[in-house]
């Protein structure tokens, strides 16, 4: 169970949404405060930065700098005690087993009405994962998955990665990430790369982390070597 008495962070591109979102998670779901942001980096700001306990962060697929799945498994690796839920108006279902097989604890339609949308966060703040109803058979295929909780999504071997050149593994990666990327090969510290960028530490960290998942490498090392084969290219 959620202490509503910490903060909720809030991560949405849309203002209007944030502002119908904020009335409820303070009226009837009763949090006492809701920590806003507007872009990916913004949101791991907040995470990394507050100095309150976040319980609950709810974030949007598609905002500013979002890196899809390998971002969502990030955050819950580095922030375990943090529920994380996905606030999307994307109905596909790709999107939504993807995002709950990152460990996420929620995929929630942007086209949910205001009473649904009570229901559907008062799952997760119960401690249960919720699932939209256009999903149900595919819930159902996953119940064992679910009650031992949600499996994550298995990291790209070499023989995947070596399958593609260096532009396409270049294209996978987001503006940030391949960013980031190039610090690494430099042999730069995570320090230093929030530095050149004008990023927290706490910030970097989850898009290192975004990044090996991305490149399906277990440290920084691969991570570089890869990189050093791909810009040479």
């Amino acid at each position: 169970m959620i202490d509503k008495s910490f903060p909720v962070l809030l991560a949405d591109d849309d203002e209007y949404f944030r502002l119908a979102m904020v009335a409820l998670l303070k009226g009837p779901l009763g949090f006492a405060r809701v920590i806003e942001a507007g872009s990916l980096d913004e949101a791991l700001e907040q995470l990394s930065a507050t100095t309150e306990p976040i319980s609950l962060a709810l974030v949007d697929l598609s905002m500013p700098g979002m890196d899809g799945p390998p971002t969502l498994g990030a955050v819950r690796d580095i922030y375990p005690d943090v529920r994380v839920a996905v606030v999307s108006a994307s109905q596909s279902r790709q999107d939504v087993l993807i995002s709950l097989e990152t460990g996420v604890h929620g995929y929630i339609p942007k086209g949910l009405g205001p009473l649904e949308l009570v229901r559907a966060l008062n799952i997760i703040i119960g401690g249960d994962i919720f699932v939209p109803q256009f999903l149900a058979d595919a819930a159902a295929d996953r119940k064992n998955a679910q009650s031992t909780g949600l499996r994550r999504p298995m990291a790209r071997g070499s023989a995947e990665l070596g399958d593609k050149n260096s532009e396409e593994l270049i294209a996978s990666l987001s503006s940030r990430q391949a960013e980031v990327l190039g610090f690494l090969v430099k042999g730069y510290s995570n320090k230093q790369i929030a530095n050149e960028l004008s990023l927290g530490e706490g910030t970097i960290k989850i898009h290192v982390a975004a990044l090996l998942r991305n490149l399906g490498v277990a440290n920084r090392a691969g991570a570089a070597a890869i990189g050093a084969l791909m810009l040479r290219g």
